[in-house]
């Protein structure tokens, strides 16, 4: 059993993919990666809102799994747009890293709440609202390319500090520049951040395959608050360019709580719910969540929102 394992070629999805490589053989599954470059990945004089905020890192690799040429497609489970196409499934989802952002600088004294103004460098709409939110003191840098390219632009002068994911830096091993771990009660993450997701085309693998692959690299209490989050995103049709958030964790072992809602682009309207309930229940937990943020306004902001990008 040869798995053609397709990813983006930057160093950190390169990374993930052999970190699923390493899973799959502990199974006994050989594999090799195809590096597939993206939209997202050659475009970067524009923001994601302007070049499709659906799939801008994720098409090629699924034409690529529907043409046969890979098995399995390696993801940023943030990446993937909510809802997908029906020859296409995600059938693992790795465990979890820590979900937090993390300010990243070589100046140490640096603190989002420290009351001093400086530059942040992001390309997420969602940051930049909450940064606008919560610390409108602070100048944002819109700042586009893979991790190394962003250190290379803060160490040009472009801003004094970048706002990232935890899990990125760390398995770039960058801890040493992490200055500041954002709290996940305000600067709730993107739906997905923090884990890497499996995608597949029907019928490319056969059920034997699929379920031994599931087996291998399947985080099953992560899943089951990725499917909540992926619900409450699905319904409000949104994708990487649109300022939602959510997070769910498990509270005991019968028991997931998910936080999310919606932030204004500039900032000045922030909504947030929170809901509970057994994992068995996920998809109606992140429906229930979108369902509350959509009728306190949510779908007016929503159309505010879209306008504007």
């Amino acid at each position: 059993m040869h798995i053609r394992i397709g990813t983006r070629s930057s160093r950190l999805a390169v990374w993930q993919a052999e970190h699923i490589q390493t899973l799959l053989q502990q199974g006994g599954l050989t594999s090799e990666l195809v590096l597939i470059e993206t939209k997202g990945d050659l475009v970067l004089d524009r923001s994601l809102s302007k070049i499709g905020s659906k799939g801008v890192f994720t098409q090629e690799l699924e034409d690529q799994l529907r043409t046969g040429a890979i098995d399995i497609a390696v993801h940023s489970a943030k990446d993937l747009p909510s809802i997908l196409p029906p020859d296409l499934h995600i059938i693992a989802f790795t465990e979890r890293e820590p979900a937090n952002d993390v300010l990243v600088s070589r100046n140490k004294n640096l603190s989002l709440m420290g009351g001093e103004s400086f530059r942040i460098g992001t390309s997420s709409t969602r940051r930049v609202a909450l940064l606008k939110h919560y610390c409108p003191h602070l100048t944002t840098v819109d700042m586009r390319g893979n991790l190394q390219t962003r250190l290379r632009k803060l160490d040009e002068g472009h801003c004094d500090a970048l706002l990232l994911a935890y899990a990125g830096v760390h398995r770039m091993g960058y801890d040493d520049l992490i200055v500041e771990r954002l709290p996940l009660t305000e600067f709730t993450p993107a739906v997905g951040q923090g884990s890497i997701a499996i995608e597949v085309a029907t019928p490319s693998l056969s059920d034997d395959l699929s379920e031994a692959i599931t087996r291998l690299i399947n985080h099953a209490p992560t899943a089951a608050c990725l499917r909540a989050e992926r619900a409450f995103l699905a319904r409000l049709e949104g994708g990487c360019s649109i300022p939602s958030f959510a997070l769910a964790q498990w509270t005991d072992e019968q028991t997931i709580s998910l936080s999310g809602g919606l932030v204004s682009l500039d900032g000045s309207q922030l909504l947030k719910e929170t809901f509970t309930g057994p994992p068995e229940e996920s998809h109606l937990l992140g429906h229930s969540l979108a369902e509350a943020i959509l009728a306190r306004g949510g779908d007016a902001l929503l159309l505010d929102i879209r306008a504007q990008l």
